[in-house]
C-alpha cells in the first residue's frame, strides 16, 4: 500500500465520519417540520445541539485532507461546483443561523419561520451533497488539464439527482433513528413512525440507485468485480440495511441505529472501492483525476501524513467525549434552545 492509497483511505475515512454524525443532524433538520408542538421542535432541536457544530469538524477536515494530499481534485471540484458549492454553503449557514436564533423570541412566526430555514437548510444540503457525490461517481466533462467544462445545470443529470434523493431519503431515515435514542414518550411514538415511512423511502431508493448504478455506470460494478476479496464490503452493506427494518420492528432503536451507521460506511466504502483508483470519474475517462495524476509530491504526502495521525486522533477523542457527555434522552431544561 502507498502513501496515494493511504490518502485514499484517509480521505475517504473522513468523509465517511462526516456523513456518518451530520447524516443525522441533517436528518433531524428533515423531520422537525413533522413535529407539531413547539416543545417537541424544541426537543428535536436540543437532540442535535451539543453535537451539531462538532460533526461538520469532519468535513472540513476531509476537505482540508483533500487540500493537502490531492490538490488538483480540490481545485477542479471547487471551481467546477463553484455554484453548488456556494448553495451547499449557504444552506449549512442558513441551517446553523435557525438553530440558534429560534429561540431568541417568543413570537410563533419568529419560530414558524426559523423552523423552515433548518429544515428547508437540512434538506437541501442533503440534496447538494448527494448530487456533488453522483456526479464525482457518473463523470464531468473534464478538459485535457483537468479543468470542468459545463456549467451548474450540467450537474444536473438525472443519476446525479437520483443520488441526491438517495441521500436525503438515507439521512432523513438515520436521523429518525436517531430520535428514537433520544425521544420518549408521545414525541418518540412518533418519531417510530416517521423512522417506519423513511426507511421504506431509503429502501426504494436504495434498491433503485444499485439498479442504475449496476446499468448505466458499469465502471463501478467492474472496480468492484475486479478485487472479488472486498466483495465482502457489499455484502455487509446489504445485510445492514436488511437488518434496520428488522430491528426497528423489534424496538432494538440502538441495533437500528447502529445498522444505519454500518450502511452509510458501507455504502461509501462500496463507492470507493468500485471508483479506486479515480477521485474524479469523467465522461472521458483518460481524463479521470486518479491517485497518482492528481496527488500532491510524495514528501508533502508525508509530513501530511503525520500531522494526520496527530489530528484524527484528538477530533476522534473529542467527537467521543462529546457524545458521551449528551448521552440519553433529551430533557428540556433553562439552557435549552
Amino acid at each position: 500500500m502507498d502513501l496515494h492509497t493511504i490518502w485514499f483511505l484517509l480521505v475517504g475515512v473522513l468523509l465517511t465520519g462526516y456523513a456518518i454524525l451530520d447524516g443525522f443532524d441533517l436528518g433531524v433538520g428533515a423531520l422537525h417540520l413533522l413535529a407539531r408542538k413547539d416543545e417537541h421542535r424544541r426537543i428535536l432541536l436540543n437532540s442535535i445541539g451539543p453535537v451539531w457544530d462538532g460533526n461538520e469538524v469532519w468535513l472540513v477536515t476531509g476537505g482540508g485532507a483533500l487540500f493537502a494530499a490531492f490538490p488538483i481534485v480540490y481545485a477542479t471540484v471547487f471551481s467546477g461546483f463553484y455554484l453548488a458549492m456556494i448553495l451547499l454553503l449557504f444552506a449549512l449557514i442558513f441551517r446553523a443561523v435557525s438553530i440558534e436564533f429560534r429561540g431568541k423570541q417568543e413570537s410563533p412566526r419568529w419560530r414558524n419561520g426559523w423552523d423552515a430555514g433548518f429544515s428547508v437548510g437540512s434538506v437541501a444540503a442533503a440534496l447538494l451533497l448527494g448530487v456533488a457525490f453522483g456526479n464525482v461517481l457518473e463523470g464531468i466533462p473534464l478538459d485535457p488539464a483537468g479543468e470542468f467544462v459545463g456549467s451548474f445545470f450540467t450537474l444536473l443529470q438525472p443519476y446525479a439527482l437520483l443520488i441526491g434523493v438517495t441521500t436525503v431519503a438515507l439521512f432523513t431515515m438515520h436521523g429518525a433513528l436517531y430520535l428514537t435514542l433520544k425521544t420518549e414518550g408521545e414525541l418518540q411514538a412518533a418519531v417510530r413512525g416517521w423512522a417506519r415511512n423513511a426507511i421504506v423511502a431509503f429502501s426504494v431508493c436504495y434498491v433503485a440507485t444499485t439498479v442504475v448504478t449496476i446499468l448505466h455506470v458499469p465502471r463501478m460494478w467492474e472496480g468492484i468485480a475486479s478485487r472479488p476479496l472486498l466483495f465482502v464490503v457489499p455484502v455487509l452493506t446489504l445485510l445492514a440495511v436488511v437488518c434496520i427494518p428488522r430491528a426497528a420492528l423489534l424496538g432494538k432503536d440502538g441495533r437500528a441505529f447502529a445498522a444505519s451507521c454500518v450502511a452509510i460506511a458501507g455504502l461509501l466504502a462500496t463507492a470507493g472501492i468500485g471508483m479506486y483508483p479515480n477521485l474524479v470519474a469523467a465522461t472521458n475517462p483518460a481524463r479521470a483525476l486518479t491517485i497518482h495524476n492528481a496527488a500532491s509530491s510524495p514528501k508533502t504526502l508525508t509530513i501530511m501524513l503525520i500531522i494526520a495521525g496527530i489530528g484524527m486522533p484528538l477530533v476522534l477523542a473529542y467527537t467521543i467525549g462529546i457524545y458521551r457527555t449528551f448521552r440519553g434522552k433529551v430533557k428540556l431544561d433553562s439552557t435549552s434552545y
